[in-house]
């Protein structure tokens, strides 16, 4: 039986599969044939995400498990706040494209966090940055400005909605401090650094979201 350190992928078939996944993704989403069976597949595609992350992460240990769940526990928690109490991020509730929800919060929701937050913690890894407060601060305004991208296209595709269609100030502004946040978490566990394929996926959810937008604009 194989020990779970010896199911790795390499960087570069990680990478091969993070381009391809998503480059027919964005395919599939821009024509409006083949869109409603894309949209069905999307927590598919988010969880193989998961999976080629998990699996190209250079050492499982204990930390990476337990950093891991924290960040999807918390993103979910984060989440159960802002959808039933208001506090973080706005009034706002999600569709049926992310997938199974429990209280409201699809679990995909959770992953994603932690895609984001690994993709954007292993590429200040990769940056110039040497102090962890600019790398911290620079990590959340990436993420603050993918998000901007997410937007329109997560509310045209029924990820979630907002009350009167209006994206609050405090959206971006929560956005900013719970990344900020994570981000820090991931600079405590000190991992060692990581292959770019963190930083492939960073890139490429913004072209995706990048390019899904205009398309959804122009059609």
């Amino acid at each position: 039986m194989e020990r779970p350190q010896d199911l790795n992928i390499t960087p570069k078939t990680a990478n091969i599969i993070i381009i391809l996944f998503h480059v027919v993704g964005l395919v599939g989403l821009s024509v409006p044939a083949s869109r409603p069976l894309f949209l069905q597949i999307v927590p598919a595609h988010i969880l193989l995400m998961l999976v080629v992350i998990v699996l190209s992460h250079k050492s499982r240990s204990k930390g990476f498990i337990i950093f891991s769940l924290l960040i999807f526990l918390s993103g979910f928690g984060l989440e159960w706040l802002g959808v039933h109490k208001y506090w973080l991020f706005g009034d706002y509730d999600y569709g049926k494209t992310l997938g199974f929800k429990l209280f409201d919060i699809p679990l995909t929701i959770g992953v994603n966090w932690f895609l984001l937050v690994y993709a954007a913690g292993v590429t200040m890894q990769h940056s110039r940055l040497k102090s962890t407060f600019f790398r911290v601060i620079t990590g959340a305004a990436i993420l603050v400005v993918l998000d901007v991208l997410i937007e329109p296209v997560a509310i045209r595709f029924d990820y979630w909605h907002w009350d009167n269609n209006i994206i609050p100030l405090k959206n971006y502004i929560c956005w900013f401090f719970v990344s900020a946040a994570m981000l820090y978490t991931f600079e405590l566990f000190k991992f060692k650094k990581q292959s770019r394929a963190g930083m492939v996926l960073l890139i490429t959810e913004f072209v995706f979201f990048g390019i899904l937008g205009l398309v959804i604009r122009l059609t």
